[in-house]
């Protein structure tokens, strides 16, 4: 009897903790919407772990300089800047300033704006770096201020502030060469951010590539696995998890932003994402199609057939990859040559 009646005080303990804590949590959100964006935001994840991002090479980028930017004051940003796999030998040696040159060379340039955790050294990203160097493209990335070695506090704005920093930064130095925008899963956010800005002071990129994207942070969020359980099971969900979101300021509103860009448009979005739902890159696709902003310009959705495995951050891998952006950047670059 004091065995049975001692284990049923632990598991009446055991409920009683869980039972706070499901009460607790919601609440505390709540209150401190800060919670929330770093839930949104994971830049305190450091994926993988012990990598020293001064040095590229660690991570078979032989031919990737880094350097740091200060878009404002109190904020430093690390930049990794990866050249063609045709300059690959040239640049064994050389210093940041044979690099920014560099850019000026007959080759065009990709910004690519990353995802949500981890760092610009993310093995996904590295390989996708790869990719792109060896068909011909510079490819320039940075981590957004409080994400890996940069220095300030993530906010959306400061994010979009230091896209559009690298973004002049390159334009500065790429002379005619095409510059297009790449932006992955929450980068796509930041990517459609900065686009937007660009076109409303009329110097667009090239073209913008959204890989994974969402319609709005709200959705997404509403549509992540976790908060599909969380729905059936939690009265009040979007009061206490979602509108958190809004008030800390983070919209990331994909939907919104397509109406007023003026450029061509590539998305690429694996049917078994996991993360960001295949039915939100669609439903991106379908408004940025009948928004008259693109009516003179290029816009394609590439699907990647679930049985392909690409989920979430592999579409790099897929052998089309290489036609596909081929076919598409290169009627990009011949609107530009005109």
């Amino acid at each position: 009897l004091y065995r049975r009646y001692g284990l049923w005080f632990r598991l009446r303990k055991l409920i009683l903790w869980l039972l706070g804590m499901y009460i607790a949590i919601p609440f505390l959100v709540k209150l401190c919407p800060a919670i929330q964006a770093k839930l949104v935001f994971l830049n305190f994840v450091r994926v993988p772990y012990f990598i020293d991002l001064k040095r590229p090479q660690d991570q078979g980028l032989n031919h990737t300089c880094n350097y740091y930017l200060q878009p404002e004051e109190d904020v430093t940003i690390g930049v990794w800047h990866t050249v063609p796999a045709a300059l690959w030998k040239n640049a064994r040696g050389k210093d940041q300033l044979w690099f920014e040159e560099a850019l000026g060379s007959s080759h065009p340039v990709i910004l690519y704006l990353h995802g949500n955790a981890g760092t610009r050294g993310g093995d996904h990203r590295v390989e996708l770096y790869k990719v792109l160097s060896s068909l011909g493209y510079h490819v320039v990335t940075f981590d957004y201020r409080g994400w890996g070695d940069s220095i300030g506090s993530p906010s959306e704005r400061g994010m979009t502030y230091d896209a559009l920093h690298v973004f002049d930064w390159i334009k500065a130095r790429s002379g005619d060469n095409p510059v297009y925008i790449w932006g992955h899963s929450l980068g796509t956010g930041v990517a459609t951010n900065l686009v937007r800005r660009l076109c409303e002071r009329e110097t667009p990129p090239d073209a913008l590539i959204l890989e994974s994207p969402f319609t709005n942070i709200r959705e997404e969020a509403r549509s992540h696995p976790f908060s599909v359980a969380s729905t059936q099971y939690f009265p009040g969900f979007d009061w206490f998890f979602l509108d958190p979101i809004t008030t800390s300021g983070i919209k990331f509103a994909n939907d919104e932003n397509v109406k007023y860009i003026s450029c061509s448009l590539l998305i690429l979005h694996a049917e078994d994402d996991p993360v960001v739902p295949f039915h939100l890159g669609k439903k991106l696709y379908n408004i940025a199609a009948t928004s008259r902003s693109f009516r003179d310009y290029k816009v394609q959705f590439v699907p990647f057939h679930t049985d392909l495995g690409y989920r979430h951050k592999y579409i790099y891998r897929s052998p089309e990859l290489p036609r596909i952006l081929r076919e598409f950047l290169g009627k990009s670059e011949h609107e530009h040559g005109h």
